[in-house]
């Protein structure tokens, strides 16, 4: 007697007895987050103002946002300059895209820091749990207490106002909240069946980790990683607004948004322009992590 033929487990057999192609659950996730229209609007907006940002150079029609003009200072709106000029006649529209290149660089790059070393750090401490996860877990909560602000004062005093002391002074804090994200999901993982068939087969610590883990925590990384860099983004401009970030002739959005503070009475659109940027571009971050929340975990969604 023949059996009949089994399909595998990426397809199945609707009623009329075509066999049907299973879908990944990346798919599925996609097609979830389409339906967000919130969330599919701000990752249009977010792609847009980043893509604008760095083609800015490339652009014609967007001026030099180093070029002075002293005979055409604060000057309003216009069609060569959108949005007018600043105190020394410099293009503001193109101030807010050059300041956004680096604030967006800071965001991704402090965030990719962060996101490497908490996702490390939290796997190895859930996976060996014990004494190393109590030392690793106190390490945490050291770090936890330090004050940031003394922190950063103290690094630059002693290496001065560079851009890459930005990427270490975030980097020291950001990455503490992932750590202990991961680490409860490693937790979890590590009681289920998969992990005790990878350690029954011989399957070595560090192939578990990086093969088997981390894979299945990316869910909750993703999620966290996009709350991540408006977070560092409003850290930046934190710091720059306090002159402890950015420095002159290089810009980010929140020197632009210090100096458009100082001059607020004279010229309130060199405030006013560089924080819609700036809080357009964090709405659209929160709102998109929000719709990758419900897409990569529809058990939280409230639809």
């Amino acid at each position: 007697m023949v059996e009949p033929e089994i399909p595998n487990q990426d397809t199945t057999v609707n009623t009329s007895g075509r066999v049907e192609k299973g879908s990944s659950l990346g798919r599925d996730a996609w097609y979830r987050l389409k339906k967000n229209r919130v969330a599919m609007i701000c990752l249009w907006v977010f792609v847009g103002i980043t893509l604008l940002c760095y083609l800015a150079p490339l652009l014609p029609f967007i001026a030099d946002p180093n070029e002075t003009a002293l005979d055409n200072k604060t000057a309003g709106p216009s069609l060569k300059h959108w949005v007018g000029t600043d105190h020394l006649g410099r293009d503001v529209f193109a101030r807010i895209l050059a300041g956004g290149r680096i604030s967006l660089a800071v965001g991704f790059l402090a965030t990719f820091v962060s996101m490497t070393i908490g996702v490390v750090y939290g796997t190895v401490a859930g996976f060996f749990g014990g004494r190393l996860d109590a030392i690793m877990m106190r390490i945490v909560d050291i770090l936890y207490a330090m004050p940031f602000l003394i922190f950063v004062i103290l690094l630059t005093t002693f290496f001065g106002n560079k851009l890459w002391l930005l990427f270490v002074a975030i980097g020291a804090v950001e990455w503490l909240t992932m750590a202990r994200i991961v680490r409860g999901q490693v937790m979890s993982l590590t009681k289920m069946e998969f992990i005790e068939a990878a350690r029954s087969l011989g399957l070595g610590n560090a192939r578990i980790i990086f093969r088997h883990l981390i894979p299945n925590t990316l869910g909750p990384v993703i999620i966290y990683t996009t709350l991540t860099v408006p977070a560092v983004m409003r850290l930046e401009a934190v710091l720059s607004f306090l002159g402890l970030g950015v420095m002159p002739p290089d810009s980010s959005w929140g020197t632009l948004i210090k100096e458009g503070a100082d001059r607020i009475v004279t010229t309130p659109g060199l405030l006013i322009y560089p924080a819609i940027i700036f809080s357009v571009t964090l709405f659209s971050l929160n709102f998109l992590g929000d719709g990758l929340r419900d897409a990569l975990d529809p058990k939280t969604s409230k639809d």
